[in-house]
């Protein structure tokens, strides 16, 4: 099992196959499952950290095909409660919901925040707002997140500092 584990986790440090393994991971990581792109980014960019940029698009575009995929959910989950319950309701009545449909999109440009940022995509979707303006807010963030965090951590461990060196 060891061997295997191993071979699969050097198969994704290449290149050719980091790229995707970053583009899944940064999607699963937009939804409510709880895990982090940034540490199979940060692998890759030790191991080439030429692709930085190819890395940073790459993941910006999962994270947010994710961030949409969550907005679709809410908008979903809101209609079928409508279909569901034979009426259509506002849903505007508690205070976060009341919050985010006040800044419309311009809210989902916080959509890369830590254990609010996902919920907040879903409940875009389910109060409503315009798809594509967030989906453009998401985007925005998302990369900004991305570039700085992750220059911030290649500045801290350069790329010629590798764990075993």
């Amino acid at each position: 099992m060891h061997e295997w584990f191993t071979s699969l986790l050097t198969t994704f440090a290449l290149p050719e196959y980091g790229l995707s393994a970053v583009f899944v991971m940064s999607f699963i990581s937009a939804t409510l499952v709880p895990i982090g792109s940034e540490p199979i980014m940060f692998g890759l960019l030790k191991v080439s950290p030429e692709l930085f940029w190819p890395t940073i698009l790459i993941a910006t575009v999962g994270n947010t095909l994710g961030g949409a995929f969550g907005w679709w959910t809410g908008h979903a989950a809101h209609k079928l409660r409508d279909t569901l319950t034979k009426k259509e309701t506002s849903g505007h009545d508690a205070r976060i919901l009341n919050w985010l449909h006040s800044f419309g999109p311009k809210a989902c440009l916080l959509s890369w925040l830590p254990i609010v940022g996902d919920p907040m995509c879903i409940l875009a979707g389910w109060i409503k707002l315009p798809f594509w303006p967030c989906v453009a807010y998401m985007c925005v963030g998302k990369f900004l997140r991305y570039a700085i965090f992750l220059a911030g951590l290649l500045t801290v461990f350069p790329a010629h500092w590798v764990i075993g060196n």
